[in-house]
């Protein structure tokens, strides 16, 4: 505990700090997200004090943050739409989802998980990454504009035939799941129909209008609409707010801009009695656990966001660890990627208990605590404290926040969470693969494919499409290079240091094949084409395997076909340098000691010649 307390008044500060720059941000996140802005301070105050406490990083905060607010938001519209556009029912669902991911990251830190999380490729990430910022932009647009769809009664009348039909099919679906059959009794339905009234057309018609106008393509659709019912308010506000945070920060970094521009532009929203619309209503007082997520558990709801909470779960781990490796380079410290996982998982599953959305670890945030005089984990709980006053003495002024102010602050984070560095390379970057006449270069077609999938389709599918297609091409890759360099010449045509004093009268009966790199599936089909290249003088070949370290399976068997082919054309197969890995592979099918004899395995190439000298000599 003595060094638990040993930087007291820095982390008092540094933890006051991060969490008045949480603040504007949780509300904001949590009002994007579709729960509302209490849900982003529970996010904010739940995750940022247990992940301190059983976290890896010392000085890390942690909360809602863009990416996981992202994905959030498509997973809360999912649900809700599934639910009869009912918030109050779809919510024990979506905490599960919630709370599922947090247990993955648990789960992922306990396997020891965390040194894996650096193996995603850059262009998967950075197109991410981009595309949240594109999303955030598109979506608080509207927003900023003061318009809202289901608030359009003209747009909302739209889909009023689309409604009846909707209502009519959940008729039909009640009547089957209660045995009642349709043309049996045929006055039942019709009764129901009857009970329709125009309050249920229009709830649904709302639904129907705001689930098209959801998500980042849905904005595009609407925004037409938005400008010709613009809000001049509300937009002023938004203007406003982008205009103070990034004015104020050219006049001192020491105030959070974006405190400053709540502070202010709500001030004035308030002062002067402007008919604004504020943000949803923040309760007072304690947060309450909501039980309902285990007393109304059903599997069948949740089943289609495993997927979903799994992607949750590495994108939160992969958000943590970067950050992280921030942390460390701005204190010199090391963190534990395991335990942050654990600690990250531990916070989110109790901000799910409690209704609030995931997050993760927040770069900015961080930052301010180290530059603060944060040191230890004392720092992170303390922002997580701060939130929880906040709720608890504050909450009826914050409900009085305008909306307009945060959708301004969210169009500052989505301009700032896009991979600029990614971006800028795209024109520098090598372009090494041809499609038709085009010539590509393979990271920025993964970077351009993610961006655009995850902006107007699916945040998850885009993201796993992507590693496929990076882990298809990097396999190619290395594949033909492999193939290039262990490519079977005769030994005159290529000599390794070693192999220069070689006795010439061996030249043409010895053939040597060079394995310069792993033996995997991506580089099989070239492998197997050994023997074709083998002329019929060759007796012996010796294989160097020295810089082979690694063989999967589809090599390994490979290997195999291409032994026993040499062992019908009675060619005698020599291997020099086998290592502990392929070694062990072939040791496990046989391979050492029934096809390749102890004796014909040397360790280095001089043992190997002084064996055919002495074979050659008793042969002759």
């Amino acid at each position: 505990m003595k060094g638990f307390f040993s930087n007291l008044k820095g982390d008092m500060f540094g933890g006051l700090t991060a969490g008045i720059v949480a603040l504007p941000l949780a509300l904001a996140f949590g009002v994007s997200s579709g729960l509302g802005p209490s849900a982003g301070l529970y996010g904010a105050i739940f995750i940022s004090f247990f992940a301190a406490l059983f976290g890896g990083t010392g000085t890390q905060i942690s909360g809602p943050t863009a990416p996981m607010t992202a994905v959030s938001m498509v997973v809360i519209a999912d649900i809700i739409a599934s639910n009869d556009g009912s918030l109050e029912k779809a919510l024990p669902a979506i905490l599960t989802v919630f709370l599922l991911a947090g247990l993955m990251q648990i789960g992922l830190g306990l396997v020891g998980s965390g040194k894996y999380i650096r193996y995603i490729p850059y262009p998967v990430v950075s197109g991410f990454m981009t595309a949240i910022g594109v999303i955030i932009l598109l979506t608080q647009i509207l927003p900023s504009l003061g318009y809202y769809p289901k608030e359009d009664e003209e747009f909302v009348a739209r889909f009023k035939p689309q409604a009846e039909e909707v209502i009519l099919q959940n008729i039909l679906k009640e009547e089957a799941g209660e045995g009642i059959l349709v043309l049996e009794d045929f006055k039942e339905t019709i009764s129901r129909a009857g009970e329709i009234s125009q309050d249920n057309i229009l709830k649904e018609s709302q639904i129907l209008a705001a689930k098209e106008a959801s998500g980042a393509l849905g904005a595009i659709k609407v925004f037409p609409k938005a400008l010709s019912n613009i809000n001049w308010l509300e937009l002023l506000l938004a203007l406003g707010t982008i205009l103070i945070i990034y004015g104020f920060k050219r006049i001192t970094t020491i105030i959070p801009s974006t405190l400053v521009a709540l502070v202010v532009m709500s001030g004035i929203a308030v002062g002067f009695g402007f008919d604004y619309r504020p943000i949803e209503e923040i309760p007072s007082g304690l947060p309450i656990p909501k039980l309902e997520i285990f007393t109304g558990f059903n599997l069948e709801n949740i089943t289609p966001y495993i997927f979903t909470a799994l992607t949750l779960a590495l994108l939160g781990a992969i958000d943590s660890l970067l950050t992280s490796v921030v942390a460390d380079n701005m204190t010199k410290t090391k963190h534990k990627p395991n335990k942050e996982l654990l600690g990250q998982g531990i916070g989110n599953s109790i901000a799910a208990v409690f209704g609030g959305i995931p997050g993760a670890g927040a770069t900015i945030r961080t930052v301010v605590n180290i530059n603060s005089g944060g040191k230890t984990k004392l720092s992170g709980m303390v922002a997580g404290i701060v939130l929880f006053i906040v709720v608890l003495g504050f909450g009826p002024v914050a409900s009085r926040i305008p909306a307009a102010v945060l959708a301004g602050i969210l169009i500052t984070v989505g301009i700032g969470v896009m991979d600029y560095k990614g971006l800028k390379a795209i024109t520098s970057l090598p372009r090494d693969i041809k499609l038709g006449p085009i010539r590509l270069s393979s990271e920025v077609l993964i970077m351009v494919i993610v961006l655009v999938l995850s902006t107007f389709w699916n945040l998850v599918y885009a993201v796993g499409i992507g590693l496929v297609i990076a882990s298809l091409m990097f396999m190619k890759k290395i594949g033909d290079l492999t193939a290039e360099a262990s490519d079977v010449k005769p030994l005159k045509e290529e000599k390794w240091k070693d192999e220069l004093d070689f006795p010439d009268k061996l030249e043409e009966e010895v053939f040597i094949k060079h394995v310069k790199g792993p033996l995997f599936f991506g580089y099989t089909s070239d492998f197997q084409q050994l023997t074709a290249q083998i002329p019929d003088s060759a007796v012996t070949v010796i294989i160097r395997l020295g810089r082979m370290q690694y063989m999967d399976q589809s090599g390994l068997y490979a290997m195999e076909e291409m032994l026993l082919e040499l062992k019908n054309k009675n060619i005698n197969v020599l291997f020099v340098g086998l290592l502990k890995q392929p070694r062990y592979m072939m040791e496990r099918i046989g391979i050492t000691p029934d096809l390749i004899p102890k004796e014909h395995i040397f360790k280095d190439f001089t043992e190997c010649v002084k064996y055919l000298k002495t074979t050659v000599s008793v042969r002759s």
